[in-house]
């Protein structure tokens, strides 16, 4: 039997995290650096035609933006009540009714929110970070890695949390050990020179804190990386007391190894950036610049194109109702392929199919509300991520508002795969309730200190149905379906339409291809 490049990738992602389903995305062509240069330019004049763009995200909202910079006539249909997609932030009074009808009311403190959906910016996307800076959106630093935050294993260390720092220090220098023995001892003779077997020897030592017989072993040096037992202070008895490194054999059972890579990964390294409020602060920045041609709560059903043109009709989303007709010259559709498939509409050939089975990827993700900053107050975690094979996956702290008094917002779960269908199926309330429980695991004070929570399965999102869209053949499909086709006056974008799934970056990327193609056509 053969697997397929989307069930592989489901695969990895429930057995080995996020991490190393990203890092496998990558080796198969699925994620890549932004190939952003700077700012479109669309030269030309279009004579005023008329473009429909269909979806008010950030691959929307970038669309209108450039084209009506360019001349063109433009209106946006928005399936929701504000613009963002995915782009969206949830704070005190915002309420949320997910497919099925549960509705949750958001009772977060002044100032504390949740980002459901996109919740970092990596330094190395360059297009949003440049819209970010033309649209004055302030950013702040968000810590990905916390050497003193923990990992976490139920079957490891009797279900006791390790700090970060201790595990990496640990594993560095047990495998730093290893293999300067091997070289000492002359086992890579035949590729190494004799100069160089000296120069890797010396590199080992300093890597991985070694004596002068290459042994990771209790010292001042390991303690530095790994922590002491007791640290260092001023005044009485204020030397510090070495902490004693936990043994290969311990370490390697353990796993917790696993989770070591994750902030490796191009995207995940610092520094990587989040905007000062909450994600959907970029949402409301472009929606300031065209927030004048959305038409709210449309939810498209009808999409047509022919020689002449593009017909799309809309009814209300909220009553449905009345039909209303729109025509355009052109249209720019970003809606999801998981809802664009339902919509009747006449593209075929590679685009239809792809629209009809692209798979969206399911994800979960839960805020959770404190009374006090616990975390910081008796654990000294500022930011970071703790990771665990609990269900809930992780636990990001918040990377703002330090120190400060009140409660404050923990990323409770973020998980994909079975862990995920786990919790779609269940109601918000029972969602909490697991969430708080599993966290308590890690954190006992999760009990004491637990105040509200929201809860967010990305397959019951009315508006997208998924986390991001996954292809079954990308090789054979990718390059027909993002491509305007001779006669076509419908350009297609999204995240799906680009090398960086998930990532709000892919968005902008596909968008800013589709207006240059459609540019193309009707300036010819």
């Amino acid at each position: 039997m053969t697997m397929t490049r989307r069930e592989l990738l489901t695969t990895i992602g429930v057995t080995a995290g996020t991490g190393a389903m990203y890092t496998a995305m990558a080796s198969l062509g699925f994620a890549q650096e932004s190939s952003y240069t700077g700012p479109v330019e669309l030269t030309g004049d279009p004579g005023g035609a008329r473009v429909l763009v269909l979806g008010a995200g950030l691959a929307g909202m970038t669309a209108a933006m450039e084209l009506r910079a360019a001349g063109y006539e433009v209106q946006v249909l928005e399936y929701r009540e504000k613009a963002g997609g995915r782009c969206w932030t949830l704070r005190g009074g915002d309420t949320y009714t997910e497919l099925g009808g549960a509705t949750q009311e958001v009772d977060f403190e002044e100032g504390n929110y949740f980002n459901p959906g996109p919740w970092r910016i990596p330094y190395n996307h360059h297009a949003i970070l440049d819209y970010c800076r033309r649209l004055g959106v302030e950013l702040q630093p968000f810590i990905q890695e916390n050497h003193n935050a923990y990992l976490h294993r139920s079957d490891a260390f009797d279900g006791k949390p390790q700090r970060y720092r201790e595990v990496a220090s640990d594993f560095r220098g047990h495998v730093a050990e290893l293999l300067a023995k091997a070289t000492n001892g002359g086992a890579l003779d035949e590729e190494v020179t004799e100069e160089d077997r000296a120069l890797l020897l010396e590199a080992l030592r300093d890597y991985g804190s070694l004596t002068e017989e290459y042994e990771y072993v209790m010292s001042e040096e390991t303690s530095d990386f790994r922590g002491f037992e007791r640290w260092p202070g001023g005044g009485r008895n204020a030397e510090g007391v070495p902490s004693q490194p936990m043994d290969l054999e311990t370490l390697l059972d353990s796993r917790l190894w696993r989770w070591l890579p994750d902030a490796e990964t191009v995207h995940h390294q610092q520094a990587i950036f989040q905007p000062v409020g909450g994600m959907d602060r970029i949402a409301q920045a472009f929606e300031r610049e065209v927030g004048d041609l959305i038409t709210y709560n449309a939810k498209v059903v009808t999409l047509h194109q022919d020689e002449n043109g593009v017909t799309a009709s809309y009814v209300d989303a909220q009553e449905p109702g009345e039909v209303t007709e729109v025509t355009a010259d052109w249209c720019v559709c970003t809606i999801p392929f998981s809802i664009l498939g339902q919509i009747q509409h006449n593209f075929s050939g590679t685009k239809a199919q792809a629209i009809s089975t692209m798979y969206y990827a399911g994800g979960f993700k839960a805020g959770l509300e404190f009374k006090r900053r616990f975390w910081e107050e008796d654990e000294h975690i500022y930011g970071g991520i703790t990771y665990t094979d609990l269900p809930i996956s992780l636990i990001s702290y918040p990377s703002n508002d330090y120190l400060s008094q009140g409660g404050g917002v923990l990323l409770g779960a973020y998980n994909w795969g079975a862990n995920a269908y786990q919790f779609n199926a269940m109601q918000p309330e029972e969602r909490t309730k697991w969430v708080v429980e599993y966290g308590s695991r890690i954190h006992p004070q999760y009990t004491e200190e637990f105040k509200t929570g929201v809860s967010v399965p990305w397959h019951k999102v009315p508006w997208v149905l998924g986390c991001y869209g996954i292809w079954e053949d990308r090789e054979r499909d990718y390059e027909e379906t993002a491509r305007m086709g001779e006669g076509e006056r419908i350009a297609l974008a999204g995240e799906h339409l680009s090398y960086l799934p998930g990532w709000q970056e892919g968005a902008i990327l596909s968008a800013l291809d589709a207006i240059q193609q459609l540019h193309e056509r009707a300036t010819q």
